[in-house]
């Protein structure tokens, strides 16, 4: 697959729930030439300074923190200087995230989502460290992710501050179809 080509710089940022569909995204975006860093990394690498196991628990318990300490932005402040030209920035999950890299020039932001059942299906399958077992526990932990604490997740409120929102319902060509449309309008603005 070609590189992908584009007028001047395009930084792409991905929002949305748990197994929405973001890792598929940024591995087809780096099949198109682009970097892929991810907030989550910054997270990850918090929590193994402090000894802790990459589980879900644990990851939300230090973005938290982080952002308590620094701001709510600060996973995004601390992105911002690995960024160049062509690049995906994954696991945006709080609105001053948005905010702070808005401030990049040809910064987008892309939202994916689909129903809750589907996401509950692709995380069972994907079988992450910490990841529910059931769906009800998969809707409690969603939950608890969707406050309205600064400091910590916000994914629908930051879902709601995308550019564009693929559902992404349907097989995996049709949600690649989609981004390739995108990223050929975004090529152009």
């Amino acid at each position: 697959m070609a590189e992908f080509e584009a007028a001047g710089r395009l930084i792409i940022g991905l929002t949305g729930p748990n197994a929405s569909g973001k890792s598929e995204v940024a591995a087809h975006l780096q099949r198109l030439g682009f970097a892929c860093h991810s907030l989550s990394d910054i997270v990850r690498e918090e929590a193994s300074a402090r000894g802790l196991d990459h589980s879900r628990v644990h990851l939300i318990a230090v973005g938290n923190d982080l952002r308590r300490a620094g701001g709510p932005e600060v996973l995004a402040s601390r992105i911002r200087s690995r960024l160049a030209e062509r690049d995906v920035v994954d696991s945006i999950r709080n609105p001053a995230e948005v905010e702070e890299l808005r401030q990049v020039p040809g910064f987008h932001l892309l939202g994916l989502d689909a129903s809750v059942e589907l996401r509950f299906e692709r995380s069972r399958r994907r079988a992450r460290l910490g990841d529910s077992t059931s769906l009800e526990d998969f809707i409690a932990k969603e939950e608890a992710e969707n406050t309205t604490d600064p400091a910590a997740q916000q994914l629908r409120a930051t879902l709601q501050l995308a550019d564009v929102t693929l559902v992404n319902d349907g097989e995996l060509q049709s949600l690649l179809d989609g981004i390739d449309r995108i990223l050929s309008e975004w090529a152009v603005a």
